[in-house]
């Protein structure tokens, strides 16, 4: 149930993570320059506050992360974070290799 779980969950993040991609080449094409849409501004488009509370409370429970690891996180073009999440996430779904002459 677990392996299903993430399979459909990595699956709908390089879903989106291609939509995420064809959107910023669209937009590229619009404006004759690179547009990226950055995990920072996906998240205020779906949360309007949520990096706000997301850093207080990062900040209380781990401090010193938020500038470390997830600025440069959040700064990074959405597809991106996503179909890496979403890779991440079918290898760990996937069901393993039989052993080839193993007997138990």
């Amino acid at each position: 149930m677990i392996r299903f779980l993430c399979r459909l969950l990595g699956l709908m993040c390089l879903a989106s993570a291609f939509v995420l991609l064809i959107y910023d080449g669209m937009r590229s094409m619009a404006s004759n320059a690179v547009a990226l849409t950055s995990t920072s501004e996906l998240w205020d488009m779906v949360q309007a506050t949520g990096t706000q509370g997301f850093q207080r409370l990062v900040d209380t429970y781990v401090p010193g992360v938020w500038d470390t690891v997830l600025v440069p996180l959040l700064s990074a073009p959405s597809w991106a974070v996503l179909g890496v999440l979403g890779i991440l996430l079918m290898l760990f779904g996937r069901r393993k290799k039989p052993l080839i002459g193993y007997a138990r």
